[in-house]
């Protein structure tokens, strides 16, 4: 803290004179009658000795030594700092809030440490205390040794940082809509924390906290609940607690319990592939959910008796889907806490199947058979095969029918009268020079 302005009072004791009982020494300063001669009266907190009116007043401020308040975190570090302007060839002290004696000007007098020197000039004389601890708090007293001597003070607070806080109450689990209370608690705060809660990133609304002072008189205990009905939503969720206090700085301290909600298992069925066709295999699974999971399932189909299927496995399976497999089949999952059943409609007569609730609605909506389908495909591809046999035919008829024919040959006719060979070669090469040409003809 700064050192006060003496103005005011010398402007009041022009005024109005001294004050009540007082006398004016020789050395001009005023002192109190029922004083002990050589105490000076103090003026306030901050100053031992007042000086209540001197012609070297305004002067006599300048060795007035000003500090400042400090705040601390236990188990960290204050430093001390006094300075003045006119030290009057004077040494600065620091004080401890027992009056003891920790530096005066560069040299230690108390065997701490904890306790360093950080400057020493005529001017100023600054001091470290490392890990601070909650006995440190107190005044401490920066004093010069001029006539008369002259103190500043400095006000050390020391804050208790809260413990990491615990939460109580917790059952193994909680049923679905079932009531429960949770409490936090903090210790070793000052001044005393306060306490928040929430689950997840939702605030829950709790009791305001409860302040409880710690047997060492310095630091405080701070407790609060919180009531809440849980749901299926909240099976795993973190109820978290967390401490907020200036010590932390902004620094989440905070702990969490998870909680555990048992609740009646719901379903749904599931058709693999989405879109079935008649010959495809089929797989309808029943996804259960629920705390704990089902862990019994069983497959029926309206109008068949008995039951399909009953099995830990969730799955109905169709190698090979036909028609006859058409209907509405219902999945039902069990647990402990309950059962829960869901229908699904399958209709392998070219109508999508769809999910459904109990009693099933029809749909409207027919595709093309996948079967008619098929057979006209195949029946096109059997068409065009028989055409392009026709044309083989055809083409192929053609053209026997062009190379095949009989042949006429009319060749030298004297030669069949020939009565031998001879003559008929003869005859044929040129006895009959008057006859026809040898003439082909095809038919």
């Amino acid at each position: 803290m700064g050192a006060p302005s003496a103005l005011p009072l010398l402007l009041l004791v022009a005024c109005c004179g001294a004050p009540g009982g007082a006398n004016l020494s020789q050395d001009g300063y005023w002192q109190e009658q029922d004083l002990e001669l050589g105490t000076l009266a103090p003026l306030d907190e901050g100053i031992s000795s007042t000086v209540w009116s001197s012609p070297d007043m305004l002067a006599s401020q300048d060795s007035q030594p000003w500090t400042s308040d400090e705040t601390v975190v236990a188990g960290g570090t204050v430093v001390l700092k006094c300075q003045v302007k006119d030290h009057e060839d004077s040494s600065l002290q620091w004080s401890n809030p027992a009056q003891q004696t920790l530096y005066f000007g560069e040299k230690r007098a108390l065997r701490d440490n904890r306790i360093q020197l950080v400057r020493s000039t005529p001017h100023e004389l600054s001091i470290s205390i490392s890990n601070v601890a909650l006995a440190d708090e107190g005044e401490y007293t920066c004093s010069i040794f001029t006539m008369p001597v002259r103190t500043a003070k400095s006000l050390v607070t020391v804050l208790g940082i809260p413990q990491k806080p615990t939460i109580t109450g917790y059952k193994s689990s909680l049923r679905e809509m079932e009531t429960t209370t949770l409490n936090c608690q903090s210790s070793g705060s000052k001044p005393a924390a306060q306490l928040t809660w929430r689950m997840g990133d939702q605030e829950l609304p709790g009791e305001s906290t409860q302040i409880q002072e710690d047997s060492n008189g310095k630091t405080f205990t701070v407790s609060s609940s919180v009531t809440f009905q849980v749901t299926r939503e909240d099976d795993g969720a973190d109820i978290i607690c967390s401490v907020n206090h200036e010590s932390l700085k902004g620094a989440d301290r905070s702990t969490s319990q998870r909680i555990e909600v048992l609740y009646t298992p719901t379903a749904k069925i599931r058709p693999d592939p989405p879109h079935p066709r008649e010959g495809q295999k089929l797989l309808l699974h029943c996804e259960g959910r629920g705390n704990p999971a089902p862990q019994q399932y069983l497959w029926e189909k309206e109008g068949s008796v008995p039951p399909i299927k009953m099995t830990q496995e969730s799955a109905l399976i169709f190698p090979f889907l036909n028609k006859s497999d058409s209907g509405t089949y219902g999945c039902t999952a069990t647990s402990n806490m309950g059962s829960y059943k869901a229908y699904y409609t399958l209709n392998v007569n070219g109508f999508l199947p769809g999910l459904t609730v109990r009693p099933p609605p029809p749909d409207p909506s027919p595709v093309p058979s996948s079967s008619g389908t098929y057979h006209a495909v195949i029946g096109g591809i059997v068409a065009f095969i028989v055409f392009l046999l026709l044309i083989l035919l055809i083409f192929l008829g053609h053209y026997l029918i062009r190379h095949k024919g009989t042949y006429l040959t009319h060749e030298a006719k004297g030669s069949d009268d020939a009565p031998d060979a001879d003559t008929a070669i003869i005859n044929a090469e040129g006895g009959q020079s008057g006859g026809d040409d040898k003439k082909e003809y095809f038919i």
